[in-house]
């Protein structure tokens, strides 16, 4: 009655007769016997003031219900949490609903997962499946143990996870759900390639044999079962082992092109993250750094409204990354603090984006030699690196580590670090681009600490790999390694001539780093040509004016990213520099700023 009062006036001027009572016939039908006072009196306790202003509305349990299958369907594909005003809202509905429907439990457990809160997730999906399983008797049984293993695994209870997961391929077998067990079997690849061991422990290795024939599996069958989702991610997975294992691009644009077919056939714009992210991540390999860059922006202005926030939240790191790298630290912070605050509620894309947070703080106080606030950062960095991340994210944390020994002098330290890391990527097979970066980093600190023969066969065997996989950015750093080394050998000439050859595909990276570096070796390498020219020989003026030429540059790219030490460095240099020339006042005026930068470096370390 209280429901259908709304609609009173409304019938009413239809022409339709509408009594007192319109829907309960029992008060209809004793008001005659009761009277008109004790109806309305048995109506208010029944119904309450029906024409009162602060009346609350009522819903069906089928609208609650719709209500709640939207709010999970937005939930499952943007990967958020609810708005805290939308969580109340439906709270309220709940309680005033007669019958409290099975799929709230569901939606609790996706709210608490993305919280973080393990037991709440854990007790709520137990409870939703315990109701929905009731009459269905094990036909949702293979559901209920795959979403208990993802749960398992983003709360790193690994070995619970891969059981479950496993029980999952077994009941879906046993129920011919090939949904189901496709899914499972790609979870099983992935989480495989992330945690190696795990899978190796458990005893399930040969689920899916080798990687490349695994995933030739895992595409054949999602063909089959119209699964287009997973047939496009398994395109794109056959393109990222590729580019991992260095082989052929050209076979690595063929996968990511049929993968782009048929998004756009289909019209998944849930793939458009990863679809995105695979060319993004190619052009960036293959040097072209600008359109990589590009690919980032477009999602995020095109595409990011359809698709997950995690998605979002990478591209947005991926930019504020090449933004880093020019010493833009404060548009870098800027992106970051722009994401949107409710989805950032999510436990997962939190952490992702604290961690991030703190590796771009890292690598400011890194670069302005502020060693103390660099300690406590990466110490908090290092704490949680075991949780679940991206293995980017912990390859670079690692290499804020190796550069944070270097800045201390702790030189056995960062060499042991090295073995550590390279050792771990041996183990589990991670990405070549990984190892190139691992290897030229060996070599250069070979050649800091006095052994530039031994860091040279590493910087040629790094090239090598680099070349031959087509890592462009990961080469000319290589590149840059061996010419630094063969300025401590004293082969300023062949240096130079190295430098010189890719200097120029070097600056399409934006890497003021790398720019940094080339521009310092290449200084090294004319002050040499000049110390073994004769004096008045005009190859030594010569020679000379070009070492203070690139020193400017190699001090403009060191501004840029505020590496002090760098700084210094060329300060110095260049001082030497007008003294060999015969310009005392240069010199002099060059050593007075290379004290001021000194001491500015030496207060910033107290």
């Amino acid at each position: 009655m209280k429901w259908r009062h709304h609609s009173k006036a409304y019938w009413a001027r239809r022409g339709r007769a509408v009594g007192n009572w319109a829907g309960d016939k029992v008060l209809t039908e004793g008001e005659e016997e009761w009277g008109l006072d004790e109806t309305e009196t048995l109506a208010h306790i029944a119904y309450g003031g029906l024409d009162g202003e602060d009346a609350s509305g009522s819903i069906s349990t089928d609208d609650v219900e719709t209500l709640l299958e939207f709010h999970v369907e937005q939930m499952q594909k943007l990967g958020t949490r609810m708005p805290i005003e939308v969580k109340s809202k439906l709270k309220s509905l709940l309680d005033d609903s007669v019958i409290t429907p099975s799929l709230s439990h569901y939606l609790t457990f996706l709210d608490a997962w993305r919280s973080g809160d393990y037991p709440s997730s854990f007790d709520s999906l137990h409870r939703y499946f315990d109701y929905t399983m009731q009459n269905r008797d094990r036909l949702f049984y293979q559901y209920a143990l795959m979403n208990l293993a993802v749960l398992q695994a983003d709360f790193e209870c690994y070995d619970e996870a891969v059981a479950a997961m496993l029980e999952t391929v077994s009941t879906a077998r046993e129920n011919k759900d090939m949904a189901c067990l496709n899914f499972a079997l790609n979870w099983l690849y992935h989480f495989g390639k992330s945690h190696p061991n795990i899978i190796e422990s458990s005893g399930s290795t040969s689920m899916l044999g080798v990687e490349k024939e695994g995933l030739a599996f895992l595409r054949t069958k999602a063909k089959e079962t119209g699964m287009w989702t997973l047939w496009s991610s398994s395109l794109l997975s056959e393109a990222k082992l590729t580019l991992s294992n260095g082989e052929s691009v050209a076979s690595a644009f063929e996968g990511i092109l049929k993968s782009s077919h048929l998004v756009t056939e289909k019209g998944m714009k849930s793939m458009m993250g990863p679809q995105t992210a695979m060319q993004s991540s190619l052009w960036g390999r293959l040097g072209l750094v600008c359109l990589s860059k590009q690919y980032s922006e477009v999602f995020l202005r095109c595409h990011a409204r359809y698709g997950l926030f995690d998605d979002t939240l990478r591209f947005t790191c991926r930019i504020a990354h090449y933004l880093m790298e020019r010493g833009s630290y404060e548009q870098a912070a800027e992106k970051l603090e722009g994401l949107d605050s409710n989805s950032l509620r999510s436990w997962k894309a939190n952490q992702y984006w604290l961690r991030y947070r703190g590796i771009l703080r890292l690598k400011n106080d890194l670069h302005t030699n502020n060693l103390e606030g660099a300690d406590h950062i990466l110490s908090q960095l290092l704490q949680c690196d075991g949780l679940e991340a991206d293995s980017d994210l912990s390859f670079e944390i690692s290499t804020l580590h190796v550069d944070y020994l270097i800045r201390r002098a702790d030189f056995g330290a960062a060499l042991s670090k090295l073995e550590q890391l390279a050792s771990s990527l041996k183990e589990q097979g991670d990405d070549i681009n990984l190892r190139v970066k691992i290897l030229t980093m060996k070599a250069l600190l070979q050649s800091r600490i006095g052994r530039p023969e031994k860091g040279f066969s590493v910087a040629v065997r790094a090239a090598s790999i680099a070349w031959r996989a087509r890592l462009m950015p990961a080469l000319w750093a290589a590149m840059a390694a061996v010419a630094n080394i063969l300025v401590a050998l004293s082969e300023f000439q062949a240096a130079c001539q190295i430098v010189i050859a890719i200097l120029p595909r070097a600056l399409e990276c934006e890497n003021c780093t790398l720019s940094a570096q080339l521009y310092s070796c290449l200084a090294d390498s004319f002050m040499g040509l000049a110390g073994q020219a004769a004096a008045g020989d005009p190859k030594r003026t010569e020679n000379l004016t070009k070492s203070l030429d690139f020193l400017d540059r190699a001090f403009k790219e060191f501004c840029a990213i505020r590496d002090i030490n760098g700084q210094c460095e060329a300060r110095a240099k260049k001082a030497m520099v007008m003294m060999a020339v015969g310009d005392k006042t240069l010199a002099n005026d060059y050593a007075s700023s290379f004290l001021s930068l000194e001491q500015q470096r030496a207060a910033v370390r107290l």
